[in-house]
Parts: structure tokens; sequence; C-alpha cells
């Protein structure tokens, strides 16, 4: 039974729709190409595929504007794959179940996948409507957009033939963006010694849960916490008063989100058992009032469990202890260029024991300027390396330069007053779009990016505004139909 059946503009919802039944994760996009490539061959579109993946489906222009500019439409194919601890959900295989709630779309414990599932369901849209006005039009779908942008970078000079891009992966509606921020991860591992549990001791699990997390990008200014580093604060200091010894630690998943829970399984004495949950109810009582405004849902648990077989060992754990403390978090600098806005931050993503007796820290580094992206990156390989830990770098991705003179970008606004009476803002972003890379391979491309609004984006939180919606579709036919 369809969920979204009443919603305006009903032909983009039912393509969403239909996009939550096809499993997606980032660099497992098999099943959602097929889909594609199936939609196009009943429509009679004229599709194909690249080495990487990626997709193009075009679309002739309608009568009378065949010698018009080509127009690219862009949105990536996979999506973010975060769920609730308490959510059975196989993202390989189980459907995406979104609802409606008080004017926003959710899904029920998981991801939705609106990013960029609305912008695929909007170019399904645009290719199969009969009742619009535009000149060619390709519909460009990339792969693996959320853990490295491996399809954007693979893209081959020539598989396009447009000089206008308008990509639909922007989550603010009214807010037309062009430029963004370029990235680049950073990685720390610390080998460990595994030595024998103590028996007649205690062991106890932490755990930080129901924080809202979001994008490391578009949320990294909002003052939310991390749990890698709340749950930190608190083994630190306990480790100086107990005879703490750390089994585990497992805190955050994606590199460009922030950690919303974290957990570690730690053995102290039986004397100390009862003292150490007081001090743990103590520094929960504390962690709710820092965040009482910015993190209402935090939630601060503890359980005892069996003996683990191992902790590792004192010198190890003491390094972990001091370099998640001392690991950067959080907004850097903020823009001079454009103010407001976040020029050069720093997300600790997540903390994991490996099987390999590896504790490893990844982190994620954005800026507006190349130069300040790379100063981020080696702050946090410093504080890295000063903990002994070997540390190793993603090629990262560039930024987008903004075009103040961009003619798409003042179509876009020009639309955009004509429909809704008042001006969008047009400005650069912090987060990572592909637009960077699509300038290296297309340098004559005229950009801008945007979208309806979507909020808690890369949590299980995340939602689409219903009204948003139908103003993203408005724009996106109304821009299409000045471009000449």
């Amino acid at each position: 039974m369809k969920r979204l059946k009443n919603l305006s503009p009903q032909p983009l919802w039912n393509y969403f729709e239909e996009i939550c039944q096809v499993p997606r994760p980032s660099k497992k996009e098999e099943k959602i190409i097929r889909f594609l490539l199936g939609f196009a061959e009943k429509n009679g579109l004229k599709a194909s595929q690249d080495n990487a993946g990626n997709v193009l489906i075009c679309k002739p222009a309608t009568p009378g504007r065949e010698k018009d500019q080509v127009v690219v439409l862009q949105s990536h194919l996979d999506m973010v794959c975060e769920k609730n601890s308490d959510t059975k959900h196989d993202f390989e295989t189980d459907t995406i179940k979104p609802f409606i709630d008080d004017g926003w779309v959710m899904a029920e414990g998981t991801t939705l996948g609106s990013d960029d599932g609305i912008g695929i369901a909007a170019q399904m849209s645009i290719l199969t409507a009969t009742d619009l006005s535009h000149g060619p039009i390709e519909c460009l779908f990339t792969v693996d957009e959320e853990t490295g942008l491996s399809g954007a970078f693979a893209l081959q000079p020539g598989f396009l033939k447009g000089q206008i891009l308008l990509n639909l992966d922007s989550e603010d509606e009214g807010e037309l963006f062009i430029g963004c921020a370029g990235g680049i991860d950073t990685v720390g591992t610390l080998n460990y010694t595994p030595e024998n549990g103590h028996e007649g001791s205690y062991a106890v699990k932490f755990e930080v849960k129901g924080l809202l997390g979001g994008h490391s990008g578009d949320d990294i200014n909002k003052n939310r916490g991390n749990a890698n580093k709340i749950l930190n604060r608190f083994l630190i200091e306990a480790s100086k008063l107990f005879d703490l010894r750390i089994a585990d630690f497992n805190g955050g998943n994606l590199r460009n989100a922030i950690a919303r829970e974290a957990s570690a399984i730690v053995v102290v004495p039986q004397s100390q058992k009862e003292n150490l949950i007081v001090e743990w109810n103590v520094f929960a009582s504390e962690m709710e009032f820092e965040f009482e405004r910015s993190e209402p849902k935090l939630k601060m648990l503890h359980q005892s469990v069996n003996l683990p077989e191992f902790v590792i060992d004192l010198e190890t754990q003491g390094r972990m202890l001091k370099l998640i403390a001392a690991c950067p978090h959080g907004v850097l600098e903020m823009s001079s260029r454009m103010p407001g806005m976040v020029e050069t931050s720093t997300n600790l993503a997540s903390v994991k024991f490996s099987e390999n007796n590896e504790i490893v820290l990844t982190t994620s580094q954005r800026s507006e300027i190349d130069s300040r992206k790379m100063m981020a990156a080696e702050m946090v390989e410093s504080v890295m390396l000063l903990a002994g830990a070997s540390v190793e770098h993603s090629d990262g991705y560039p930024g987008w330069t903004p075009n103040p003179d961009s003619v798409v970008a003042k179509i876009a606004a020009d639309s955009y007053k004509k429909l809704f009476g008042n001006d969008a803002v047009v400005k650069s972003i912090h987060a990572g779009l592909e637009c960077g890379l699509f300038l290296e391979k297309y340098p004559e491309l005229d950009m801008v990016s945007f979208g309806p609004t979507i909020r808690g984006a890369h949590s299980p939180d995340e939602r689409i505004n219903i009204e948003t919606v139908d103003k993203f579709w408005k724009l996106l036919v109304d821009v299409l139909e000045n471009i000449r």
C-alpha cells in the first residue's frame, strides 16, 4: 500500500516511494542501476552507463526547442545507511518504510534516503513528463557519492554534452548554491596488545545514545554532541579514579556523519563497582545539563555485562583516551568571504576496535579553501602521530569555487523571485557536492545547486519537508523552461 499517495506533485512522490523499495547502499548500487535502466527502456529513453557505474538517461527537446542548450540534471544514486541501534534493518535487502509526520516525510528507524532520492525522483519526473517545455536534457546519476565520490571522480570527458548543470542535491529550500567545500579524510590506527580479563572483576557497558548527529558539513556548527567525545570524557576521568580497563570502544559510523551513539565495555575490581556507577550517574547529569538545549533526547545508559575475554594493554589505553580527547572536532574557522558560513571544520566520525588488534579513528576535514583543508588534515594528523598512531589520508576532493557571474544561477534566482515573490539566498555550502569534480573534467560547466528542505540528513532523524518539495519541483520546471 502506497504511503505517499496524496502528496503533491504526485508523480515525483510516486517515483520517490518506488526508489524507497530499492536498496542502494554506497558502493552497492547495482539494484538501483538496474531499476533506472529498466525505467529508461520502459519509457523509450536512451540510456548509457560508464565504467564506474554512472548512468546517463537522455530526453530530446520539446518541439521547437531542439537548438536550445543541453542541460544536465544531476543527482547521486547511493544513500547513507544509518539506523537506530534497536532497529532491525538490512540496508542491502530491506526496503525503506516512509511515513508522513506533521508535514514531513520520515522513515521508520532508518535514514530516509531523501538525500538524494528526491533528486532521482525529480529527474524521473522530468524524463516522463509530457506537459513541460525544455531543451535537450541529460540526466546524470552518479554512484558512491556518500563514501568517496568515486562516481564523480571517474566521470570521463565526453560522457556529457551539456554545458549547464543543475545539481539536485541541496537541502535548504530558498537557497541557491554556487560553491561548496572540498574535503579529505584522515584515519589514525593504534595497535594494542590484548590482555586476559581479570577474574572476579566487574564488567559494565556504558552507552551514549539519542544524539541528533547529522551531516558533518551542514550541521557541524549547530553545537551538537559527538558521542565519541562525550563517552571519552567519562572514561578519561574514570581511569584516574579507578583501576579501569577498557575492552571495547564502538562509536559513530560514517565519516560524513556526526557520531550519534557510542558504547564502551570496561572492567574494574568488584570493590570499585558501586563508586564507578555513582560517577557515571553524576557525569550523566552534567551532560544532560550541558546539552539540554541542543541535545534534548540524550540518553546515558549503563548495564552489567559478562566479563570480556580480554582488555587492551594499559599503555595503549592511555594513548587512545588522550588521542580522542585531543583530536579536534567542530568548526575551525568561519568564512571571511561569505559571512555566516563555516569555512573549515573537522569531524571525529568514528572510533572502532577491529579484529586485528587495532583501534581505528576516522575523521574528515572540510574547507572551501584547499590550503586550509590541508592545514586541518595536518592538524589532525599531528595529534594522531603524537599519540603513536599510524596515519593515512584519502585522496580528498576539490571544492567548487563560487562564480558570482553564473548565468544559470541568475536564471534560477529570477525564477524563484517570479514564482514565490521573494528573493532566494545565493551562497556557498559547507557540505561537499560533486560539482568541484565535474569542473575538473568539464571546466566550461555553469552550475547551480538547489533542492527542498531536508533535516537530519545522515541520521535516522532524516526528514524532508513536503511543502518545499512542491516548490522545488516548480522551480526546477521553470528554470528548464527559461534556459535557452
